[in-house]
């Protein structure tokens, strides 16, 4: 049976991942616009606020139901809507505007990073204040807040080295495209009209089988940069 606090902290990584999401597709946004191409700001998605992004079913429902489940927790806002024949240099600015959501999760992960060791280094001045206070999930405000910015942390550097993968929707594809030419390239668009299959059979299937090349990849990249970042 699930308890209050698992459902409790799982709505709370929900809620990271969805601010960082729309924070990622508000970035894509931006770089286009920076690039000439200015669908997003048209549309009224250049914000933060959530009522412009959220998709009922992928920034809500589907976290929510994978995170009380257990195992990979995957969440996405609606797309900002960008159009590359705006853009001054397409081939270019396509790679930019598709790194640009990466970027923006590592920067948040730097910005989380900073909050933990800082609030981190208070504790390890004060010890007194990891221990006072009133518990709210079972912890006291200071170890909420580490556990917060913890997460924050995690939650960013997933997202950014889960949508450099090379498959699309991901913005891995985008880069990949940029380095490809001639019968190559064509292959590589035939293979991507499969890629929502691949990715679901490389998410769920193969671990299921005992071979998990996603989690090999997110463990080398997103577990050792996590634990540099926050000192472990």
């Amino acid at each position: 049976m699930l308890s209050l606090e698992h459902i409790a902290l799982t709505a709370l990584s929900v809620v990271l991942l969805v601010f960082s999401a729309i924070v990622h597709e508000v970035a894509h946004g931006y770089v286009a616009h920076l690039c000439g191409d200015d669908t997003a700001k048209e549309a009224g998605r250049l914000t933060l606020n959530p009522a412009r992004h959220l998709d009922p079913f992928g920034s809500i429902v589907l976290p929510i139901v994978m995170g009380i489940m257990g195992g990979f927790v995957f969440s996405y806002a609606k797309p900002v809507p960008y159009n590359p024949y705006r853009l001054k240099n397409r081939r270019r600015d396509e790679v930019l505007v598709a790194l640009a959501g990466p970027a923006s999760n590592l920067l948040q992960a730097l910005v989380g990073a900073a909050a933990f060791n800082g609030l981190w280094a208070l504790v390890e001045a004060n010890p007194q204040l990891y221990f006072s206070g009133p518990l709210v999930l079972g912890m006291n405000a200071m170890e909420l807040l580490l556990t917060v910015f913890s997460s924050y942390v995690w939650v960013n550097l997933m997202l950014a080295f889960f949508n450099l993968i090379p498959l699309p929707p991901l913005d891995g594809s985008k880069v990949v495209c940029y380095f490809l030419k001639g019968e190559v390239l064509e292959r590589y668009y035939q293979v991507q009209r499969y890629a929502m299959p691949i990715l679901i059979f490389v998410l769920y299937i193969l671990p299921r089988l005992g071979f998990d090349p996603l989690g090999v990849y997110l463990n080398a990249c997103v577990g050792n940069l996590y634990n540099l970042l926050l000192g472990m």
